[in-house]
């Protein structure tokens, strides 16, 4: 009997043990949800910006919207009894990505349920909708949203997820964000997953976007009309290898920015459209981003002071 005793303890021992190495390597709950699932807006009154158009959705679409999200294909064909004036309503998202066949079917579905069922559609690019759906919607359209609105979200996750950042940190969020929560709250996760800490570095490494402040001094150079000065920091940024498409986008929006007149900055605008016709065409090349900035310098020094 006391073998057997001795037996049946060590088990137990060995029980323990195997538990406490499951209870060790179970990830903590949440530790890897993606912060733009675990921060989305779960009532209209958490959505930040274009207050208007979510107070049309808020009228129109309060009622059943969790319920139906992944039961679109049976949903429209359930006889549902409603009380009056209520509707079952159909949520498509990305439907501009819908092929023309398939939103013809759905024009189809759309006439079929009209009494029953309402459709909201959501897309980012409304002209990829054919006409005859578009006819029988409401067009609610949402704009990017303001620094300032980005910035709160960001430093409210911050606080949440005891993050530590630097005021360039939060500025680089926004100028990659460009008005885009989601891929703010991407780029903040991966920045604080990667490194740790929020700074401006870190950011645009992560992003892998061209600094800003690097293509700020170009232009400031091609402003003064320093050829040389200019080139350097665009041979550095190729060298980094970054993409002609990639340099043209940010040399465009920090142009939108800088300090210079007026009308000198619709010249370096215009020209910046000219070249990134060019490479979009197909000539991506250091010589056609040199090309650039000799034109600007040239425009610099051609315009009245």
């Amino acid at each position: 009997m006391a073998e057997i005793e001795d037996v049946e303890m060590v088990d137990e021992n060995e029980r323990e043990t195997e538990q406490k190495i499951i209870n060790k390597e179970k990830p903590k709950e949440g530790g890897h949800i993606p912060w733009v699932e675990k921060y989305r807006p779960k009532t209209f009154k958490e959505i930040v910006g274009n207050e208007e158009a979510v107070q049309r959705f808020e009228v129109n679409f309060i009622l059943g919207i969790d319920v139906v999200r992944n039961k679109i294909k049976m949903f429209a064909q359930q006889k549902v009894t409603l009380p009056k004036g209520k509707h079952k309503i159909i949520i498509l998202d990305e439907a501009d990505s819908m092929t023309e066949g398939a939103q013809q079917a759905l024009r189809r579905t759309m006439e079929i349920y009209s009494k029953t069922t309402r459709f909201a559609l959501a897309c980012n690019a409304s002209d990829k909708i054919i006409e005859p759906i578009q006819s029988r919607c409401a067009m609610v359209r949402f704009g990017k949203l303001s620094d300032l609105q980005i910035l709160s979200k960001i430093i409210e996750v911050c606080k949440a997820e005891d993050v530590s950042y630097t005021d360039d940190g939060l500025e680089a969020l926004i100028f990659t964000a460009q008005g885009d929560m989601r891929q703010a709250l991407n780029n903040l996760q991966s920045t604080v997953s990667g490194f740790g800490h929020v700074n401006s570095e870190y950011v645009f490494k992560v992003c892998d976007e061209p600094h800003p402040l690097l293509i700020k001094d170009m232009l400031k150079h091609c402003v003064d009309n320093k050829l040389p000065e200019a080139y350097k920091i665009l041979l550095h940024l190729w060298k980094l290898g970054y993409a002609c498409e990639d340099i043209i986008a940010i040399i465009f929006r920090v142009c939108k920015t800088h300090e210079m007149p007026e009308y000198l900055k619709l010249e370096f605008i215009k020209e910046i459209g000219l070249t990134h016709l060019r490479i979009v065409q197909g000539v991506q090349s250091l010589l056609q981003l040199s090309g650039l900035l000799a034109r600007l310098c040239k425009k610099a020094k051609t315009m009245p002071s």
